[in-house]
């Protein structure tokens, strides 16, 4: 059984501290404190909280991929023989065990899942979809060669759609 943890609501100072931090995760607490208006004691004690709170999963750093051996994304839509929940289980149990597979994701639509692969090339492409046919409960695979990234993942939205928009021009 799991207990749900009260979460206090986020005011303007916990979002300018949420779009601080997804931006720059390496940020000083002295440094972030001024981003924010607040001296430094209260704003290690909120960003505290907001990790407790589960508002902030973890950081990291966005690695180049290119740089790395895995310039070439694919985008590979999966159809299921059966929509059933052992199928489902099947595949989800088998497909996070590939490293190359950065994203799945279950979808309602046409198909079932949408994976996201990175890559040295398109002979290591040809060798995973190998492997992704042949995961449990796969019945047809549609392939997206990714041509140029125009947008990649900058994450959580935090300001509202207008806002962001008129803040670009």
């Amino acid at each position: 059984m799991t207990i749900a943890m009260k979460t206090k609501a986020l005011d303007r100072i916990d979002l300018n501290i949420l779009e601080t931090l997804q931006r720059d995760g390496r940020i000083s607490n002295v440094e972030l404190a001024k981003k924010v208006n607040l001296s430094a004691s209260p704003c290690i004690d909120r960003v505290k909280r907001l990790e407790k709170e589960g508002y902030i999963d973890g950081y990291g750093a966005r690695l180049n991929a290119a740089k790395l051996g895995c310039g070439t994304a694919v985008f590979i839509q999966v159809t299921l023989d059966r929509t059933t929940s052992d199928v489902f289980n099947q595949f989800r149990d088998a497909v996070v065990k590939i490293p190359q597979v950065a994203e799945c994701h279950m979808v309602a639509g046409g198909f079932d899942y949408l994976l996201k692969l990175r890559l040295a090339n398109m002979d290591a492409y040809r060798s995973m979809l190998a492997i992704i046919v042949d995961l449990p409960g796969v019945a047809q695979t549609h392939t997206y060669v990714v041509i140029e990234a125009v947008k990649q993942d900058q994450g959580v939205p935090l300001k509202p759609a207008a806002e962001s928009v008129a803040g670009s021009s």
